[in-house]
C-alpha cells in the first residue's frame, strides 16, 4: 500500500471520527430532537420494508425520498452554517412525514379531506418564516449593502412563501399532465366537474393565510428586534448564522 493511500485513509479516518464526535455532541445538546428524528426514521424504514414486500415501488420511492428530505436541516447546519431552531426543525420533520408517509403512502389525502388544506396552510407559515429569516440575515450582514425596513422584510417573506406555493402548484399541474397523477383533484361543483381549479385555488388561499399570518408576526418581530414575550415565540422559527445567539438586555430588548 502506497504512502498516498495511507495518508488518504488517515484523513478519512479523521473525518469519520470528527463526524461521530459531532453526532455525539448533537445528541447531548438536543436529546429530544434526536429521539424524534430517530423515531420518525425508524418508522419510515419499517414502512419502506413493508412496501418492498408488497412490491409497491412507487411507495418505496416515496419512503426513500422522505429519508433524504429528513437530512435537509442537518445539511443546512453543517454545510451552509445556518442554525435551524429545534422547534422549526421538529415541525419540518413532522411536515415531511405528514406529507409523504401519512399523506401519500397511507393515503390521508383521500381519507381525511382537510389533510391537504392543513399542510398547505402550514407550508405557507413555514415558508414565510424561512423567507423572513433569510432576508433578515442578509439585512444584518456587513458584506451586503442593503438595509431593508421591517415592512419590506415582511413583504419579502410573504412573497417568498407565495412563490413556493405557486411553484408547487406548477409541479402538481405538470405531474397531472405528464403522468396522469391527479394531484390537482377533480371536484364536482354545481353539476359539472372542475378539473383542478378549485383544488389549486383552495391551496393558494390557505397558503396565502399562512404566509400573511407569519409575515405580520415577523414584521413586529423585526421592528422590535424580538423584544417582549412574542419575540421568544418567533425566535423558535427564525434561522440564524451558526454561532450567532440572542442576548437579552435588562430592558427586555434583543441584541445580537
Amino acid at each position: 500500500m502506497g504512502r498516498g493511500a495511507l495518508q488518504n485513509g488517515h484523513r478519512q479516518g479523521v473525518k469519520l471520527k470528527a463526524l461521530f464526535s459531532e453526532i455525539k455532541n448533537s445528541i447531548k445538546r438536543k436529546p429530544r430532537l434526536f429521539a424524534l428524528y430517530a423515531a420518525l426514521r425508524v418508522f419510515v424504514v419499517a414502512v419502506l420494508v413493508a412496501q418492498i414486500f408488497n412490491a409497491n415501488w412507487e411507495n418505496v420511492l416515496m419512503c426513500v425520498l422522505t429519508l433524504a428530505l429528513f437530512t435537509i436541516p442537518t445539511f443546512i447546519e453543517r454545510q451552509i452554517k445556518i442554525d435551524v431552531p429545534d422547534t422549526l426543525e421538529a415541525i419540518v420533520l413532522f411536515f415531511i412525514f405528514a406529507a409523504e408517509i401519512l399523506g401519500e403512502v397511507h393515503d390521508y389525502y383521500e381519507s381525511i379531506s382537510a389533510w391537504d388544506t392543513m399542510l398547505h396552510a402550514a407550508n405557507g407559515f413555514l415558508a414565510a418564516a424561512i423567507g423572513l429569516a433569510l432576508i433578515d440575515i442578509l439585512n444584518r450582514e456587513d458584506r451586503f449593502a442593503i438595509s431593508l425596513s421591517p415592512v419590506f422584510v415582511a413583504v419579502f417573506a410573504f412573497c417568498f412563501s407565495m412563490t413556493i406555493g405557486v411553484v408547487w402548484e406548477f409541479f402538481e399541474f405538470a405531474m397531472d399532465v405528464l403522468f396522469g397523477a391527479d394531484m390537482q383533484k377533480d371536484t364536482v361543483l354545481g353539476g359539472y366537474v372542475d378539473i383542478g381549479l378549485y383544488d389549486t385555488m383552495k391551496d393558494l388561499i390557505v397558503n396565502f393565510i399562512g404566509a400573511a399570518v407569519f409575515s405580520a408576526i415577523g414584521y413586529f418581530y423585526i421592528k422590535r428586534r424580538g423584544a417582549g414575550a412574542g419575540g421568544h415565540f418567533v425566535r423558535r422559527f427564525i434561522l440564524t448564522k451558526m454561532g450567532e445567539r440572542f442576548d437579552e438586555d435588562i430592558d427586555g430588548k434583543i441584541s445580537y
